[in-house]
């Protein structure tokens, strides 16, 4: 009896590679999804030991040592002009005695600069800080209209730097220490709507 061999049709092979070929890519796609949820939650858990803990400041953030010395003061914000103190004050007899001051002349159209008593001490420079008593005036009707004598103390300010009008600034430059100056100063480089004034000033010291 002789023995027959019975080979599958071909139809069943060409499934048999489909079906193969269908579970090889569904693995391939099974890899990729499994390698992208490793990737996802290894990169999670790395940005969460970044982020800093509730209520912590991140080191950066920590202030640094507090300077040992004060930082010096800018040009934006510059420190106030130190005061004279009463020992660099010292009075000349002549000028113990709040001067009487009368009314001028005519309109003023520029200052004009007086001295009443010659002081004995260095020129006052620009920028320095000036002591000074003074008694002030309407030029034309002699109405007093501010005193430092009336105050019971003298008046400090920094001169050639603006820090007071441009009467005072162009008319205590230069004088000496010790000096009593009468300052006819026109209303242009005093106040507007004061008209024409005229100042008396002690100057007592200079620094």
């Amino acid at each position: 009896m002789s023995t027959q061999t019975v080979r599958p049709s071909s139809s069943g092979e060409s499934a048999k590679r489909r079906g193969q070929a269908v579970a090889g890519a569904l693995t391939g796609v099974a890899i990729v999804v499994v390698l992208a949820v490793v990737f996802f939650v290894v990169r999670n858990n790395d940005d969460n030991d970044k982020t800093p803990v509730a209520g912590s400041a991140p080191a950066a953030s920590q202030p640094a040592a507090a300077p040992t010395e004060a930082a010096a003061p800018t040009a934006e914000a510059p420190t106030a002009p130190a005061q004279p103190s009463a020992a660099d004050v010292n009075t000349p007899a002549a000028l113990s005695k709040e001067p009487d001051v009368k009314a001028g002349k005519g309109k003023l159209t520029k200052l004009a600069v007086t001295v009443l008593v010659p002081g004995t001490g260095p020129a006052v420079a620009k920028g320095q800080t000036v002591t000074a008593n003074y008694k002030l005036i309407s030029y034309s009707t002699g109405e007093v209209l501010d005193s430092s004598w009336s105050r019971g103390e003298p008046f400090t300010t920094q001169i050639g730097v603006g820090a007071v009008i441009q009467g005072w600034d162009q008319g205590v430059l230069g004088q000496k220490v010790g000096s009593r100056v009468q300052l006819d100063v026109p209303e242009a480089l005093a106040y507007p709507g004061k008209g024409d004034l005229r100042f008396v000033v002690d100057i007592l010291a200079a620094q």
